[in-house]
């Protein structure tokens, strides 16, 4: 099983988005907070699907990227989504 990080995050008046950075393309929403992770499993899974899963960086790594620092700093945070790659 592999993990990809994703970066969630909310703009006021909307749905929690949710985009993948090694996952280009990736995106998934979700109305309530405990919904976050089922719907990025599923985006993740439908998007992946038939192709060859992409690399994967871990959490520091893109925690530490300067393309996701504002949005971080600005209330998005980082999960980590699995992917089941068999």
């Amino acid at each position: 099983m592999q993990t990809y990080i994703a970066l969630v995050h909310k703009d006021q008046g909307s749905a929690w988005g949710v985009s993948f950075p090694d996952v280009p393309g990736c995106f998934s929403a979700a109305d309530r907070r405990e919904d976050i992770l089922p719907s990025a499993i599923a985006a993740l899974g439908l998007h992946l699907d038939g192709q060859d899963a992409p690399e994967a960086r871990d959490v520091t790594e893109i925690a530490a990227d300067p393309e996701f620092a504002e949005e971080l700093r600005a209330g998005a945070f980082l999960i980590e989504v699995p992917y089941d790659t068999a």
